[in-house]
């Protein structure tokens, strides 16, 4: 009995494009910061505030035309506000300084969503598949109609491919991006 494919939604194109820029702006806005900044650490905090600023509002930069000078200014604009103190970083006063983890997890995943999406078809069903929680080869083979060696084959060439695209190590378990 042949079950149909999942379908596996493709992320906008512009939106990874824009994530990749905004990352691209961390060493221009630690030289900039580090002006600003009295300390290194200051400095960091502003520049990864800023950052974090800026992903958030992915959906509503993807129009605008100089991304670098938008994040300059919105790097300034933070500095003079004062904020660079506490944006993001609370005292626990049992573990110390915390980040909120939800941001760099949703990072990770919209980068993970993307890779997904560009791979071809055939491939990205069986990682949906296996995402699911469908392990066998043989189970893939059934539910997608193929041969347990391509099942076997196109997995192993998408997991390349998501090693490349994601910078893991060649090897690396892809099952950790899950």
């Amino acid at each position: 009995m042949n079950h149909p494919l999942p379908q596996i939604t493709q992320s906008p194109p512009a939106t990874a494009c824009v994530t990749h820029n905004i990352v691209e702006l961390h060493p221009d806005l630690m030289r900039l910061a580090r002006r600003l900044a009295g300390s290194e650490a200051e400095a960091q905090d502003l520049a990864q505030e800023t950052l974090l600023r800026l992903w958030r509002r992915r959906y509503d930069v993807e129009g605008v035309d100089d991304l670098r000078a938008y994040a300059r200014a919105a790097l300034r604009n933070l500095f003079r506000q004062g904020l660079r103190r506490a944006p993001m970083m609370q005292l626990d006063e049992a573990d110390g300084p915390s980040i909120e983890p939800e941001v760099f997890a949703s990072l990770a995943l919209s980068d993970l969503q993307g890779a997904i999406a560009r791979l071809p078809a055939d491939q990205g069903a069986l990682i949906a598949l296996v995402m699911a929680g469908e392990t066998s080869p043989a189970a893939l083979a059934g539910q997608t109609g193929c041969a347990k060696n391509t099942v076997m084959s196109r997995l192993a060439r998408a997991r390349a491919q998501l090693r490349r695209d994601m910078d893991l190590a060649p090897g690396a378990p892809v099952s950790s991006l899950f």
